[in-house]
């Protein structure tokens, strides 16, 4: 058995972003029913923030010293035993349930890895797993009907730029909240603008100018209180979904389905077919080397990101 030295992001302890490093980590040949591959691009997403800085150390507890990440994109170094239709060499993308895509080489289960669509560059591959089923959860828990009227709260995220996408493919007409400084990428996505205000009623008042028809279902991707509106709005519990107001869910009864909800391979790979055929774009916004780690978290921490931050392990 052969082991290759590559590089991983780790941390040692809850706390801020000083407390990640890169490490040299070894990757042996992987276990049977196992695939070890190389990583070109893996996402970061704010969860993991929430992760490492503790806010979910009863829920989701993690071992010590710990890595980071769920999605990755890269080629195939080897195969365990057992494992078939992949070869080394292989364009693939997936996802990992151990928190470890944030590195050089990642070793996952061989039903957590697709072979990469040719029309679909690395870096969109990499970050689809996390936003992507996130936005098809919330896009599914709502139903969205032809000619309906979905509002979706943090539009121009990673994962309200997926879901604006896929609720327009549905068409359907989408209400996207953002900054005013967003509104033109939320044109070009056919999706109408409204500006967050400065207080919820506010807000609520900006959805109903812009929205002299009923509003059927919310996407909210944003917290911080849109559940509520949604709800002053008139839109029934069992039409909301939220992937981050939890004590909405617990209060009004909404759905709060997101990556987990969505999370397989039939979903992946409907996901990556729409991005190489041209239906569906990913948005990129920046990408980093895996050195530069604890920049692309504070990055991504400012809350003004316009899309997916990549890191860039073997570039």
């Amino acid at each position: 058995m052969s082991t290759r030295t590559g590089r991983a992001v780790r941390f040692d302890r809850y706390g801020d972003v000083d407390e990640l490093y890169v490490t040299d980590v070894e990757f042996p040949d992987p276990a049977p029913g196992r695939v070890l591959v190389e990583v070109a691009a893996a996402g970061i997403n704010p969860g993991e923030i929430a992760i490492r800085e503790g806010a979910f150390a009863e829920t989701w507890p993690s071992t010590f010293p710990s890595g980071q990440g769920s999605d990755w994109a890269g080629t195939v170094v080897a195969v365990g035993d057992g494992v078939e239709g992949l070869d080394p060499g292989d364009d693939v993308f997936g996802w990992t349930d151990d928190r470890n895509a944030q590195a050089s080489h990642v070793d996952v289960p061989a039903e957590q890895v697709l072979r990469r669509p040719a029309g679909i560059d690395v870096a969109s591959a990499g970050v689809l797993y996390v936003a992507g089923m996130a936005a098809v959860g919330s896009v599914a828990a709502v139903d969205p009907q032809p000619g309906e009227t979905v509002v979706v709260s943090g539009a121009t995220g990673g994962v309200g730029q997926i879901a604006v996408q896929l609720l327009t493919l549905r068409d359907v007409e989408v209400v996207g909240i953002a900054s005013e400084r967003n509104f033109e990428r939320l044109r070009a996505m056919a999706v109408t603008p409204v500006a967050y205000g400065a207080t919820p009623e506010q807000t609520r008042e900006n959805v109903r100018a812009a929205t002299p028809e009923k509003v059927h279902a919310w996407i909210d991707l944003h917290g911080g209180g849109y559940v509520e509106i949604a709800r002053d709005l008139g839109i029934p519990a069992d039409r909301i979904n939220t992937i981050i107001d939890f004590d909405a869910v617990e209060k009004f009864g909404v759905h709060a389905d997101g990556t987990a909800a969505a999370a397989g391979r039939d979903n992946m790979a409907a996901l990556a077919d729409l991005v190489a055929d041209g239906a569906l774009e990913i948005p990129i916004a920046g990408g980093y080397g895996l050195e530069q780690v604890r920049d692309a978290y504070t990055e991504l921490a400012g809350g003004h990101v316009v899309g997916k931050i990549v890191l860039l392990p073997n570039a």
